[in-house]
């Protein structure tokens, strides 16, 4: 399945707006960000699991146990504040 990929404030300056990946049928959140992080280098450093970042699942915000689906817009975006 295919799936867009979206990446907002720090996450967009690493890796720019976003991308289509493909995965297999039954993946999850967790699933599309390990396979984003096994990419290497800007990703890998971006998505690391050490790193505090959100998901959104069509415009829905998620954890990574969520189920994706094919056409599904995934959205990673670091935590925010404000005041």
């Amino acid at each position: 399945m295919k799936i867009q990929v979206r990446y907002f404030a720090s996450l967009r300056e690493a890796l720019g707006p976003g991308e289509m990946i493909e995965l297999p049928a039954g993946s999850t959140v967790g699933v599309a960000r390990d396979a984003l992080i096994g990419r290497g280098g800007a990703h890998a450093a971006a998505l690391a699991r050490g790193r505090a970042v959100r998901s959104a699942l069509n415009q829905a915000l998620c954890d990574e146990s969520a189920a994706l689906a094919d056409g599904a817009e995934l959205a990673f975006f670091p935590p925010v504040t404000g005041g």
